[in-house]
């Protein structure tokens, strides 16, 4: 692997800490812990939630464990990475995203003022019947994670169509 690939991963990964854990640094300096701000009326506010789970606050409660598998999925990621396609500059940023979404989310989980993901970002929608129908909170690190999977999901399926035999695609 090229020497700069790493360097570019790493360096996409510390800026995506640094704006995370300025943004939750903002949060948790102006708004209380579960206080509300309405940007946008009926469709966001900026909130300061704590989330013990994973994704759409699954297996709450578990921030210790989650912990662990977030080394254990850096680990994992770091050693692997070479199977990703690195040498493109999209399979960088992708890895770049991850690892600093990873990390970012992990920081909160590990810091004893905190043990819990701070989540700020609140998009929402109110139905007919007044009842709110929200997208879970996130942040910039959630937003990091999706994007850089995402990514390199559509680099792998292009990857894997463009070896196709010709006339033919895999499925």
């Amino acid at each position: 692997m090229n020497k700069n690939s790493n360097w570019r991963i790493l360096n996409l990964a510390l800026a995506i800490i640094f704006f995370d854990q300025l943004t939750k640094l903002v949060v948790l300096r102006y708004l209380g812990f579960a206080e509300e701000k309405e940007v946008i009326r009926g469709f966001f506010k900026f909130v300061h939630w704590g989330n013990t789970g994973a994704a759409w606050s699954m297996f709450t409660g578990n921030n210790g464990a989650l912990a662990v598998v977030a080394i254990v999925a850096l680990f994992i990621l770091f050693f692997f990475r070479h199977h990703f396609n690195v040498h493109t500059l999209g399979g960088q940023v992708s890895l770049g995203l991850i690892f600093g979404g990873i990390i970012g989310n992990l920081i909160d989980r590990l810091l004893p003022s905190r043990q819990h993901v701070v989540d700020f970002l609140y998009f929402y929608v109110i139905r007919r019947d007044g009842q709110i129908a929200g997208f879970p909170a996130f942040n910039v690190a959630d937003s990091a994670i999706c994007v850089g999977v995402g990514l390199l999901f559509l680099l792998s399926w292009q990857g894997d169509t463009a070896q196709a035999p010709a006339g033919e695609t895999k499925g």
